[in-house]
């Protein structure tokens, strides 16, 4: 839903670049996008009454951290080694290819790698490593531009989503988060410093309370944020005078000098043609794969992630047959553990008969089951990479039930005890 505001960008305009948006995507199963009137619709009902115009148009979700473990699990059913908390702190390349040097960065034990090319997808990290490690003679034209997010209690009850615009130009949204919250963001701003280190300032979380209660009925204060966290976004310096204005478009920079093995490094990109950006990437590398011919046709397209193998429109009927399978689990419980592993819930439920079969309930509705799954199938080793980094349970569990978690894990995992 983009509510209209006044001295702002012209409705005419709004409404042009969303039918410009039905036609050109291709929509075949979303609705289309239609002018809402807003004191008379319900979407409008959490509104300042100041709003009278909005254009409401339909659009998919990801949760970008399971998007990014199901990837690297489809990986690793295709026959590649994943190594998480792993650094490549050398690389040498000679007529017989690379030599990579990798370390892992708890136990400090280090590893040689052989390839015959090699690509920098180290994201806003992409500069170091071409410097640093690779060491190679590549302009790294990166400009790093954080963004921030909060989480406050559920502002209002319906499930759309509000894009607004700030009075300063930039665009911010507000969008129903993990059932009982509502997410805030972003920002767009300049950054410098390790990207790890990242975190939402105070005049961030002000400003972005400040654009919500400046369109909804609630106002939104600091005080009630309960999480924030920052990313920092690799973009392609191309020059842009303002954070916002850099193209969010990818680049990508192939290195053969003399005809030694290839090095691609991937600047920019988003996540919305992630796949794209891997298909263009291959087609860059093909000529310099060995016979015969390279790289198979493209197949990702048509392949689901690790438990996506049921119908697009199938969400309903898959959950009804597990609520039907597991009628001893509440149906809230099977729709999150459904949306984030799709059918492999199967792996972690298996026979279950009652709740006491999956052990210890760690708090809200995390299981030990589940948290076994975790790490012996997504490399799940601390209470951290469950609650945060595999899902967004952190918002439920007290610091008491996480320290459980942790204890739970590090009895898997003895050797990571201390990580973080």
């Amino acid at each position: 839903m983009l509510p209209h505001h006044k001295g702002l960008r012209p409705a005419w305009l709004l409404r042009f670049g969303l039918l410009l948006y039905d036609h050109l995507g291709g929509r075949k199963r979303l609705p289309p996008t239609r002018v809402v009137k807003l004191l008379r619709d319900a979407s409008g009902e959490p509104l300042k009454p100041d709003y009278k115009l909005g254009f409401e148009y339909s659009d998919c979700w990801v949760e970008d951290s399971r998007l990014v473990v199901l990837n690297a699990m489809d990986a690793a059913a295709h026959g590649a080694m994943i190594a998480p908390r792993t650094r490549c702190v050398g690389a040498e390349r000679g007529d017989q290819g690379w030599v990579l040097q990798v370390q892992h960065t708890q136990t400090g034990a280090r590893q040689t790698i052989r390839a015959r090319t090699l690509v920098n997808a180290a994201g806003p990290w992409v500069g170091d490593v071409l410097h640093a490690v690779v060491r190679a003679n590549i302009s790294a034209r990166v400009r790093m531009v954080k963004g921030s997010h909060i989480v406050v209690r559920k502002l209002y009850p319906g499930p759309q989503c509000y894009i607004f615009q700030n009075t300063d130009g930039r665009i911010f949204f507000v969008i129903p988060y993990e059932r009982d919250f509502s997410l805030i963001g972003t920002t767009d701003l300049d950054y410098e410093g390790d990207p790890a280190d990242a975190t939402a300032s105070s005049d961030e979380v002000a400003y972005l309370c400040r654009g919500a209660s400046e369109y909804l009925r609630t106002p939104v204060t600091p005080g009630e944020v309960v999480w924030t966290y920052s990313g920092v976004r690799p973009l392609y310096d191309d020059g842009a005078s303002k954070a916002q204005a850099a193209t969010r478009d990818y680049v990508l920079k192939l290195d053969t000098p003399s005809g030694l093995p290839a090095l691609l490094s991937i600047f920019g990109g988003k996540i919305t043609t992630y796949r794209r950006l891997a298909e263009a990437a291959l087609a860059r590398l093909a000529p310099h794969l060995p016979p015969p011919g390279g790289l198979p046709p493209g197949w990702t397209g048509s392949h689901p992630l690790p438990g996506g193998d049921f119908p697009v429109d199938g969400f309903a009927a898959a959950l009804a047959a597990m609520v039907a399978r597991y009628s001893f689990l509440a149906p809230a419980t099977l729709r999150r553990m459904l949306h984030a592993y799709g059918t492999r819930i199967a792996d972690i439920l298996g026979d279950a008969q009652s709740e006491e079969a999956l052990g210890t309930v760690f708090g809200a509705d995390l299981t030990e089951a589940e948290a076994r799954y975790l790490a012996r199938a997504e490399w799940a080793v601390t209470a951290a990479d469950i609650l945060w980094r595999r899902s967004k349970l952190g918002l439920r569990l007290s610091p008491q039930e996480a320290a459980k978690l942790d204890a739970f894990m590090t009895q898997l995992h003895p050797e990571q005890e201390g990580v973080v």
